[in-house]
């Protein structure tokens, strides 16, 4: 049984303070004169029209292409290390998991395929969002990639609780012949070689058609190595590849009417994970029977090799119609995703063995487990806008999604059937097996039907000069069916289907207000929400009688739903720019996810009340010609607000009033600079240098890891001469940690050459903690790519 204690309501003094603080530091912006030309306007769309960025009335940053290739980002990591409150986990490629503003419900993994992401992801206009695969997309011909800080359930809908991130692709152009090649090639330290080669050509058919074609090759260097039995050694077990590429048309038979048809398909292989083991129930300083192992940095072990694949297929087609009232955007989006995850679970396997009292043979059976991800999704998306010069302005629009995921996840443990005959009585493996195939301890079989419409308006009204207002609203409603089989010795035999539905409204009010030409101030209440689910019955043929009373009672949870309290300030001068917000977000129903011990699952369930506050700046300054800073940040509060407790009184995985939410770095910065050398050297047109260095905070993984204790492991298992009694004492509070990365670069009328170095003082950084069956059969950390320094070429045509 578990209990919810509310909290009484508290006053935010952070957000108090610092809202005071913005309001008399943007007044003092008073007599700054307004920016020179040449200062860089950035066009955006995230209010689904395009405006410059510093007219966009909320938190949003846009990172270029320039930036992109000026620094060597090579991923979505690389671009959010200069991005305020924007946090990532790196899970590996294809994995990684994003929050914003502190808005997260801890670690999500593999096994919890109903779980909905809180930072809704799109490729332009069409939605490629899934929760536990952030889609690792390539970088190259992106136009730009913009970050919608804050909850935007009005025009983005579920999802986006915390925020939105757009990739914006370059589009094709219809008067244009042009193409880009780059090539590059890149060493890790303690690691292997990776490197890539791209290419893209944007080709006008007719006086109508035009085409923009990219393929990419990306082949990414190990850096972890894996021991195994008998001595047996493979290093850079973490290596792999990504292949693809995107084909987009635009036809524009007259000055109204514009299609743009378009074909994305990407193929990604990786080999292992990015993980750092300090225990395994087959290697550990305490075993005598077997050689006693104390595994060291960047190392695990394994008695099979690991992958993850991810195939994607995106098919999309936008129209835009310019009529004399309104401009019209249809958007149709196709998407089919097939991930594979599959991970060396003989550990796992090889603890519950030891506790059925299997012999040592049936212990060391290598055991693969596979989940398996088959998404196959349809969405719509009709919107008008008003395109008149008057003072007000209106953008309407419905959506509508179909979404078919299968989930499925099995254990091939060649032999284990003849162990359990053996152990537990002839017939037994036959008896529990519900079907599936033989020599498979566990097997879930997990179809879900989705669906989701929505109806969405936006009001802008210029009221006078200085003040303009944004009423906007949303209203969806949701459907999810949710079939679960299971069977193989570790499961309970199930075989139910559970349903969920919601509806609701998301609104948000917004107001603009010019100091002068160079001062913006703004204020916002807007909402949000993420959409419950159904967790999955716990493997209670593996629970503890005490962790089956805990988590037992958690099936399905509910809606979580989230109000945004912000104010701002954009302001720009001569050469500068400062972008400040200042916000308190009042979580209702957060979703929270906790490991449920020795059941060897996780669980979501509601916690009552959360809040997360802060303050996040952007600061740009181009003090010469030649030497350009900035300067990022936030500083967040994010904890829970109720206190969940057992039935004994005990409270429940650290969910406590007061209590930290889990992935959240209470504060992060990063600086960088880009200097030009006024004399440019080899001959070049330019020469620059570009560094960044960027700090994170420390964090939790998940919200136990805060509690007393927590870091103290007994595994229970007598194994290999161990008793079982031996305990392994660690720091789950995930340090803090800094990362340098630098680049020169020089540029020519149709080449440019970067050499950079990417972590150069090869932090060695904890990003998240892994623990398999609540710690029993395997610890370890999920960390960063060593040092890495690589020269990339790229030529231009036309």
């Amino acid at each position: 049984m578990v209990k919810i204690v509310k909290s009484s309501f508290r006053r935010s003094t952070l957000s108090v303070a610092v809202m005071g603080l913005l309001s008399s530091g943007a007044m003092a912006q008073d007599t700054q004169q307004k920016n020179d030309d040449d200062f860089e306007q950035i066009i955006v769309t995230a209010t689904k029209r395009a405006e410059s960025i510093e007219d966009i009335p909320f938190s949003i940053n846009a990172q270029t292409q320039r930036d992109f290739e000026r620094s060597g980002a090579g991923n979505l990591e690389d671009v959010a290390r200069n991005v305020a409150s924007v946090s990532i986990q790196n899970l590996g490629p294809g994995q990684s998991q994003v929050s914003m503003r502190g808005v997260s419900a801890g670690q999500i993994v593999r096994d919890q395929p109903g779980v909905k992401e809180q930072v809704g992801v799109y490729l332009d206009e069409s939605v490629i969002s899934l929760s536990l695969f952030t889609p690792d997309l390539d970088l190259f011909d992106l136009n730009r990639i913009e970050t919608l800080r804050g909850p935007q359930g009005t025009l983005f809908g579920s999802g986006s609780i915390g925020g939105t991130l757009r990739y914006i692709t370059n589009q094709p152009e219809l008067d244009t012949f042009e193409g880009k090649f780059e090539a590059n090639l890149n060493s890790v330290t303690d690691g292997g070689v990776g490197g890539h080669v791209k290419g893209m050509v944007n080709v006008p058919i007719s006086d109508t058609i035009a085409m923009r074609a990219v393929v990419y090759r990306t082949d990414y260097a190990g850096f972890i190595d894996a021991l195994g039995e008998n001595g047996a050694f493979s290093e850079d077990v973490n290596d792999g590849d990504r292949t693809g590429g995107r084909v987009a048309f635009v036809i524009a038979p007259n000055d109204k009417l514009t299609i743009t048809p378009r074909l994305i398909f990407q193929e990604l292989e990786m080999n292992g994970f990015n993980r750092q083991e300090v225990y395994n129930v087959f290697a550990n300083p305490y075993t005598t029977t077997r050689p006693a192992i104390q595994l060291g940095e960047r190392e695990q072990y394994l008695l099979l090799e690991e992958g993850f694949s991810d195939d994607t297929l995106i098919a999309d087609v936008t129209a835009e119609y310019q009529a004399d009232v309104a401009d019209f955007t249809f958007v149709y989006s196709y998407t089919d995703r097939d991930i594979l995850v599959s991970r060396d679970a003989s550990a796992l396997s090889g603890s519950v063995s030891i506790d059925l009292g299997f012999p040592d043979e049936a212990v060391l059976l290598p055991s693969n487990l596979l989940d398996r991800t088959e998404v196959e999704q349809d969405t719509f998306e009709l919107r008008a806008a008003s395109n008149g010069d008057g003072a007000l302005d209106w953008l309407v629009g419905a959506f509508y999604s179909s979404t078919e995921r299968v989930y499925d996840q099995s254990l091939p443990t060649p032999g284990y059937d003849a162990f359990t005959d053996a152990t537990l009585g002839e017939g037994t493996s036959a008896a529990v097996a519900n079907g599936f195939e033989a020599d498979s301890p566990y097997n879930a079989y997990l179809p879900y039907d989705l669906k989701q419409l929505a109806v969405f308006g936006e009001v802008n009204y210029q009221v006078n000069d200085d003040f303009k207002m944004t009423v906007g609203s949303r209203f969806y409603d949701y459907e999810e069916e949710r079939q679960f089989i299971s069977g193989g010795l570790f499961a309970n035999g199930d075989n139910q289907t559970d349903s969920t539905e919601s509806d609701g409204f998301t609104s948000r009010v917004i107001g603009q207000y010019s100091v002068n030409e160079n001062v913006n101030l703004n204020a916002q209440v807007s909402q949000g929400f993420r959409l419950g689910g159904v967790n999955d019955p716990l493997n209670r043929s593996l629970c503890t009688d005490q962790d089956e009373a805990i988590f037992g009672s958690f099936q399905d949870y509910d809606d979580e739903k989230l109000t945004n309290y912000e104010i701002g300030m954009k302001s720009s001068g001569r050469g500068w720019s400062a972008n400040i917000s200042a916000f308190y977000n009042d979580i209702e129903d957060l979703q929270v996810t906790l490991d449920a011990g020795s059941c060897s699952s996780r669980v979501s369930f509601n916690v009552p009340d959360a809040h997360t506050q802060g303050i996040e700046f952007e600061l740009t300054r181009q003090f010469t010609d030649q030497l350009f800073f900035s300067l990022t940040g936030s500083i967040i509060e994010a904890e829970f607000d109720s206190t969940v407790v057992d039935g004994d009184g005990a409270v429940l995985g650290g969910v406590e009033d007061g209590n930290r939410l889990a992935s959240v770095p209470e504060e992060s910065f990063a600086i960088a600079f880009t200097y030009d050398l006024a004399q440019p050297l080899f001959s070049s047109n330019s020469t620059y240098f570009q560094g960044s260095y960027q700090y994170v905070g420390d964090r939790i993984t998940q919200p136990s890891d805060q509690v007393a204790g927590a870091g103290i492991f007994t595994s229970g298992l007598a194994f290999g001469g161990a008793t079982g009694a031996e305990t392994t004492e660690l720091d789950l509070l995930l340090d803090d940690y800094g990362t340098l990365n630098m680049s020169f670069g020089l540029t020519y009328d149709d080449y440019e050459i970067l050499l950079y170095a990417n972590n150069l003082f090869d932090e060695n950084a904890q990003l998240s903690f892994d623990r398999e069956r609540g710690g029993r059969a395997r610890l370890g950390f999920t960390v960063n790519q060593p040092r890495t320094v690589g020269a990339t070429f790229r030529y231009f045509f036309q």
